[in-house]
């Protein structure tokens, strides 16, 4: 081949790559992102989330959050006028009947748009691109806080009618399904320690910041690690291996949470290691992602016991 035929071939395959990339970059929709939504739900505010992103060159897929349940995919979003977005979902968790349908467009940088709900009521909802929450090499920590007396529930309030939460022996528990148990502390990046217990087929959960579950949920010993389970952050991140003792067991939690970016390690074995964590996930208490938050404790799924809850926060 001629110096000449390679010059030419070449000058080709770097236009055609730059076509490509050309028709790639004009396939960035201004609706791609990840979305901290409010939505009108029941007569109060549920914090929901929405993620927006491209799959080839003229598809939009996504995923959704509800206030319960884990992250949904969503298989196709489909655009039309300008800006404005449609697409529907199966029911998970909520009570039986149509798919939901959501419509929505862009306005001024935001969202807003409607949701028609299983039973066919109408919800209203808004949403604000999720901000990007700053990551700290090399933290240095402050002294730790003990947010767990061993005698009482103080610094600590229940977010629901029935207050079923008990202390017995040094031991803070939840002898059965109630209302979840929220610190009134909030921190922005951390380190948490914990030390808990649950029966045989119980499920819990710590959120952090009140957003973000990591799961206590009985899983077995022997059964695959999945983000449902005890070690897992629900509905998005799986844990590498399944770490649990059995239930009846004294286990330990140390969670370190910077930014997004999450390590998990139980029982002495780290099983998420420096990951980022989407968005909120179901059950969360707010989607305001780029405020401090407290500590929430599942006490609505099942019993569950603690005998430390002891956070470092980051040095400021």
């Amino acid at each position: 081949m001629t110096s000449k035929l390679k010059s030419l071939r070449i000058f080709g395959i770097t236009f055609l790559l730059g076509a490509l990339f050309s028709v790639y970059s004009q396939s960035i929709s201004p609706l791609e992102g990840r979305w901290d939504l409010e939505m009108g739900f029941m007569g109060k505010t549920a914090p929901s989330w929405l993620e927006i992103r491209h799959s080839g060159h003229a598809t939009l897929i996504g995923r959704f959050v509800f206030a319960f349940g884990s992250a949904r995919p969503i298989s196709e979003i489909k655009t039309y006028g300008e800006n404005k977005f449609t697409f529907s979902i199966p029911n998970q968790w909520e009570p039986k009947g149509s798919d939901m349908i959501f419509h929505g467009e862009l306005v001024d940088g935001k969202l807003k748009g409607s949701m028609i709900y299983t039973d066919g009521t109408m919800i209203h909802w808004i949403g604000e691109k999720a901000p990007k929450l700053a990551y700290t090499e090399n933290p240095k920590w402050d002294k730790p806080i003990d947010l767990f007396n061993g005698k009482d529930v103080s610094g600590w309030h229940v977010d629901g009618e029935k207050n079923q939460w008990i202390v017995e022996d040094g031991v803070l528990t939840s002898p059965e399904s109630g209302s979840n148990l929220i610190s009134n502390q909030k921190f922005q990046d951390f380190k948490l320690h914990v030390e808990f217990q649950y029966p045989e087929g119980s499920n819990s959960g710590i959120y952090l910041r009140g957003r973000y579950e990591v799961q206590i949920e009985d899983g077995g010993k022997n059964e695959d690690p999945m983000d449902i389970y005890i070690g897992g952050v629900y509905g998005f991140l799986e844990p590498n291996e399944n770490a649990a003792k059995g239930a009846g067991e004294w286990q330990t939690y140390d969670i370190t949470l910077i930014g997004r970016r999450v390590t998990v390690t139980l029982n002495g074995k780290t099983v998420i290691n420096d990951a980022t964590i989407p968005g909120i996930t179901g059950g969360a208490l707010d989607s305001k992602e780029g405020e401090p938050g407290p500590f929430m404790i599942q006490g609505d799924h099942g019993p569950i016991k603690f005998r430390s809850f002891v956070v470092t926060p980051l040095k400021k």
